[in-house]
């Protein structure tokens, strides 16, 4: 299974999409779909079912993230900082 690619793609990348995890790693988005489900059932990522509008069409997607990853803080002045 294709699950380590999907992983370490995540862990780069941050918070994604099925369908921009199978684009970006050249896996088949149904193969994607399972390393997701998998990667899920073991704890390793947080994951939703989402419906985008493309041109008001609907686009079911997953989204997903590695589990309890915090992003590290933007560079620059923060809201409610003081000078």
């Amino acid at each position: 299974m294709h699950s380590a690619p999907v992983l370490q793609y995540l862990k780069k990348h941050g918070q994604q999409l099925d369908s921009e995890i199978a684009a970006a790693t050249g896996i088949p988005l149904r193969q994607v779909r399972a390393s997701l489900s998998d990667l899920s059932a073991r704890g390793e990522i947080s994951r939703c079912n989402v419906t985008r509008f493309n041109d008001g069409k609907p686009v079911e997607g997953i989204l997903c993230r590695v589990s309890g990853y915090i992003p590290p803080a933007t560079p620059g002045r923060k809201p409610g900082a003081s000078s």
